[in-house]
């Protein structure tokens, strides 16, 4: 696995960071790459956001919007979600949407269960936040490369994460369990 370092001024869109921008440009092919929280960043073919204010091609939920896909109809996606459960419910509550408790204890876990079931095999996700840990290793993905981009003083690094698809992995019908 390849681990890179390097330092940026911290921008809220992440994708504007110029370490950020080469990153995804070194990973990202010609193949469907979906967006399920883009804001205003059109670098997906397919892009989605919650706002409706944003230049997103769909408004939708994230797990909604995933959910529109078929199984492993998609090449890859960029996953840089709000990075926890308060700027979760920040973004639902500007939108007009409740967040409701059912929805943050499984929050992210669904979104990761729903890239996997729609991420062909070979497949990438690049996500970005504050950990690594990514859609994982029991979801069949391998870790190949990590960025971190520092951004100094009383800033949080962005961590920045290229995970390929290696094989299915077989899924517990999680909607009957929760």
């Amino acid at each position: 696995m390849e681990i890179d370092y390097e330092w940026s001024m911290p921008d809220s869109n992440t994708f504007n960071m110029k370490p950020i921008k080469n990153f995804i440009k070194q990973e990202i092919t010609d193949d469907l790459w979906i967006d399920p929280f883009a804001r205003n960043s059109k670098i997906a073919t397919i892009t989605n956001d919650i706002n409706p204010d944003t230049a997103a091609d769909k408004n939708l939920d994230a797990l909604e919007f995933l959910k529109t896909f078929k199984n492993n109809e998609v090449y890859g996606v960029l996953f840089d979600p709000p990075y926890s459960l308060r700027q979760v419910k920040e973004c639902y509550n500007s939108a007009g949407l409740m967040f409701t408790q059912r929805m943050s204890q499984y929050f992210f876990s669904d979104l990761k269960d729903e890239i996997n079931r729609i991420v062909q095999v070979d497949g990438k996700v690049l996500s970005f936040g504050w950990s690594t840990n990514g859609i994982g290793k029991n979801r069949g993905f391998e870790k190949t490369r990590i960025l971190i981009v520092a951004h100094g003083g009383i800033h949080n690094d962005t961590l920045c994460l290229s995970e390929t698809k290696k094989h299915e992995q077989l899924q517990l019908i999680t909607q009957e369990v929760k």
